[in-house]
């Protein structure tokens, strides 16, 4: 359309430049009639010309607006539609959400309670007495768990008035075990304070030297011949400390080994303490075995004594079978004289009737 305008406007021009000219020149006026109506005939084109575009704007500015709102009501209605599921995962996440969030505030307060419990579990190590404490009482469950009340006794008097922690009853041999709780705890963290060659060198002496004190002393008081076993057991309650040593201080383990005073740590007293209580059942075994072969000797006398009474009974029952074969070959034979005698009877009737006169026989039943 503006092409068109274009073209209209540079005929106008034109059209008033040729006028000009005519009316300067005075010669051109049918050229001037001519294009005037040229003009004319042009404008009514581009009237009709114009009409017609204005209805093909308007068709497509109608079509363009219904495309535009059927798209508008598309877009609208998938964003809401996205909206609403946007909305239902928002709300699941947040569910979710808030879930482990309350799963992670539980954690937490679990956290704050077990740091409570390992600062008061630090307290108790950190003193001397309190942690043989602790060493005692992890022996105490140990012990109780694993074996029956008789087959223990906890802070038990030996030697020469002397305590320890527990004395395992064994049958001899070996006899009893003792069990005394040593937890070297400063010279373990020493240890591993250590930050450099020297420094684990002072370190591992200072260990080794503690051990070596507690070997010595269970050695010396809690293994005393006639009343205990050859051996005896230190228990370690840390793990830790127990496999440090058995990895890397095998002089320890040598000299525990000399002094027969092995070290356990609580997985290790516990499988011990398995195997004592299997001990002690197959003992019981065994003196029970005596009962009950004292038990199955006299069942065999009661069952000998049976016996003989059966076979008494069985005499006494064959006595009175033949006293029942004689009785019924008596009676077979009252039996048969009385049938004789009935028969003689009989026999004796008959003859009488026959001697008797005719008039005195006998009438004849009218029956």
């Amino acid at each position: 359309m503006t092409a068109m305008l274009i073209v209209v406007a540079a005929i106008v021009a034109g059209l008033a430049v040729a006028l000009v000219m005519g009316r300067g020149r005075g010669g051109r006026g049918e050229e001037i009639v001519e294009l005037s109506a040229r003009l004319k005939q042009l404008a009514e084109t581009y009237t009709l010309a114009q009409g017609q575009i204005g209805e093909r704007l308007q068709a497509q500015e109608r079509a363009l607006s219904e495309s535009l709102d059927k798209r508008l009501g598309m877009v609208a209605d998938r964003l809401t539609e996205g909206l609403s599921k946007s909305s239902k995962e928002t709300q699941a996440t947040m569910g979710e959400l808030g879930k482990r969030l309350a799963v992670i505030d539980a954690a937490q307060k679990n956290i704050a309670e077990l740091s409570t419990q390992m600062v008061g579990l630090q307290d108790i190590l950190s003193n001397k007495q309190a942690r043989g404490a602790f060493g005692e009482v992890q022996l105490r469950n140990l012990v109780e768990d694993a074996l029956p009340p008789s087959a223990y006794e906890f802070q038990a008097t030996i030697g020469n008035n002397k305590r320890v922690d527990c004395l395992i009853r064994l049958p001899n041999p070996p006899g009893p075990i003792s069990i005394d709780a040593k937890f070297p705890l400063e010279s373990y963290n020493l240890l591993r304070a250590a930050t450099d060659d020297a420094g684990r060198t002072v370190a591992s002496r200072a260990f080794t030297a503690a051990m070596q004190v507690h070997l010595k002393d269970i050695h010396e008081k809690y293994i005393v011949p006639g009343e205990t076993a050859d051996c005896a057991l230190l228990f370690l309650p840390s793990e830790a400390i127990y496999y440090e040593i058995q990895s890397n201080f095998p002089n320890v383990v040598e000299e525990s080994r000399r002094r027969r005073v092995f070290i356990v740590s609580p997985d290790t007293l516990w499988f011990m303490l398995n195997t004592v209580r299997a001990v002690l059942r197959d003992v019981r075994m065994r003196e029970q075995a005596h009962v009950i072969q004292k038990e199955v000797g006299t069942l065999l006398e009661d069952v000998k004594r049976l016996d003989q009474r059966v076979a008494k009974l069985q005499v006494h029952f064959a006595q009175t079978g033949d006293d029942v074969r004689d009785i019924r070959i008596s009676t077979d034979k009252i039996i048969k004289r009385g049938d004789k005698i009935e028969s003689v009877e009989l026999e004796d009737d008959a003859a009488a009737t026959a001697a008797l006169p005719p008039q005195a026989a006998p009438a004849k039943s009218l029956l």
